[in-house]
């Protein structure tokens, strides 16, 4: 398959499922086409409509048909990196980047999200025994970083985790090196996303949607950008982080192919001894 052709010869040792039907969906398949680029299967994403509650039961169902694929490799420590469902409504879809607390859940639909994702989060743990993390997400329900600080408070540490994504954490307004420190124990998973900060505050100014941002390239190729990844690895270090770093790559036209796009994030992280 030539997107994993192109992640192992880019220099990556590890990915993320993708939608369902993007990579091998037969489990004996997937490992083939992994292990014969030494590639790891680290994790999947999964949005759900959290703050609907008929949405659950199906969110679960596709929650545990991704993990027990993702569990046929254990070694490398999986997760089910769940969200809220991106891009699915649409007042959040268009005050992404500058929510404020007005745009967010009554406290009654906060407890609607809370029970939903750990509903999700016990059903795999207790199936497959992989864990969930949830990933704050721009256009969603959790992006800022005093919703991220509501999941958190509202979900059992031993049932959600958190993915920390630099991207989103800053385009949603926060700093992702406080996010890190601030909730370093639920942080069992990576994103490494960077934004530019010119075009956040062209699209706060102009009052661009989500969709028009991102094609507008606010999510930059790493070190293009104002997140500060050397600190945050540094971080990471420090506080003995064992998991996984990801990088989450919206690639558009002006920056090549998506390897050419891979070659030089990878250049970037070598440079901080990653």
């Amino acid at each position: 398959m030539q997107v994993l052709d192109e992640i192992a010869s880019t220099g990556y040792v590890g990915t993320e499922l993708g939608d369902w039907g993007f990579l091998p969906t037969d489990p004996t398949r997937l490992r083939q086409e992994l292990a014969s680029r030494a590639l790891d299967l680290v994790g999947a994403f999964v949005p759900v409509a959290l703050p609907d509650r008929s949405a659950h039961q199906a969110g679960e169902a596709l929650a545990l048909k991704t993990a027990r694929l993702l569990a046929t490799n254990p070694a490398a420590r999986p997760k089910i990196v769940l969200s809220d469902a991106t891009v699915a409504n649409p007042l959040r879809t268009a005050r992404a980047g500058r929510i404020t607390a007005a745009d967010s859940l009554s406290p009654a639909q906060w407890r609607t999200v809370a029970e939903g994702a750990e509903r999700i989060a016990r059903a795999v743990l207790t199936e497959t025994g992989l864990r969930t993390v949830f990933h704050h997400h721009c256009a969603t329900y959790v992006e800022t970083p005093s919703e991220i600080a509501e999941l958190m408070a509202r979900t059992s540490t031993e049932l959600l985790g958190l993915c920390l994504d630099t991207g989103h954490a800053t385009y949603g307004g926060g700093n992702a090196l406080e996010l890190l420190e601030q909730h370093r124990d639920r942080i069992d998973h990576v994103h490494f996303k960077d934004c530019e900060p010119r075009i956040a505050a062209a699209a706060r100014q102009h009052q661009w949607d989500y969709i028009q941002a991102v094609r507008s390239g606010v999510f930059c190729e790493l070190g293009h950008g104002s997140v500060d990844f050397a600190a945050i690895a540094a971080a990471l270090q420090r506080t003995g982080y064992d998991g996984w770093i990801v990088v989450e790559q919206d690639v558009l036209p002006s920056m090549g192919s998506p390897a050419d796009s891979a070659s030089r994030n990878r250049a970037f992280l070598r440079r901080l001894a990653i």
